[in-house]
């Protein structure tokens, strides 16, 4: 591998390195060698980054997680209507990297220690993807679009985890007809 050529940004890099291994090879052929090999670098600028793989493997899915924070559909409530809007939204959510992450955080013990250690419970990406859900949930039902006795949180657990079916199933073509009628039966049903 090279050495002394400069990365721009190193820890991106390996990151997207790391979802292309995984998405081509699964959570098996995810090693520091391989990341560092698809990123075109030496295996030493991923330790000079990181303390170690499960550390580097903890960040690139707190990443991923940050990037939920920009899913608009906060910004959706009182718009459009509630199931096209939650269709959207999880069809958004669970990309192909997504569902690798999660399968990635089921495979490796020390990764979801390091996680549960950070402070995210259960299965992280699915549990903030549920809650993004519910408070979307919450600003309709307060709106009066979803009925006031709705248990959203319940209603996101529901769409989460069938949404994550669908897309573990799919064969890299989203199944947005199908996510649609899981969010249309959940919410109107």
């Amino acid at each position: 591998m090279p050495t002394g050529v400069a990365l721009r940004d190193p820890r991106e890099q390996l990151f997207a390195a790391a979802e292309r291994v995984l998405l081509r090879g699964g959570p098996n052929a995810l090693t520091s060698r391989a990341v560092t090999d698809e990123a075109g670098c030496a295996k030493g600028v991923l330790h000079r980054h990181f303390t170690d793989f499960d550390a580097f493997l903890a960040e690139l899915v707190l990443d991923r997680i940050a990037r939920l924070d920009h899913l608009p559909l906060h910004d959706r409530a009182g718009t459009g209507t509630v199931t096209d809007n939650l269709a959207a939204a999880l069809t958004e959510v669970f990309g192909p990297v997504a569902v690798a992450i999660v399968g990635l955080v089921t495979f490796r013990d020390g990764l979801r220690a390091r996680l549960r250690a950070a402070g995210l419970p259960g299965i992280p990406l699915l549990a903030q993807a549920a809650t993004a859900v519910a408070a979307y949930l919450a600003a309709e039902r307060d709106l009066g679009r979803v009925p006031s006795g709705a248990d959203v949180d319940i209603l996101s657990l529901t769409l989460i985890g069938s949404t994550h079916l669908l897309f573990a199933g799919a064969d890299g073509t989203p199944p947005a007809e199908e996510v649609r009628r899981v969010a249309a039966t959940v919410v109107e049903g």
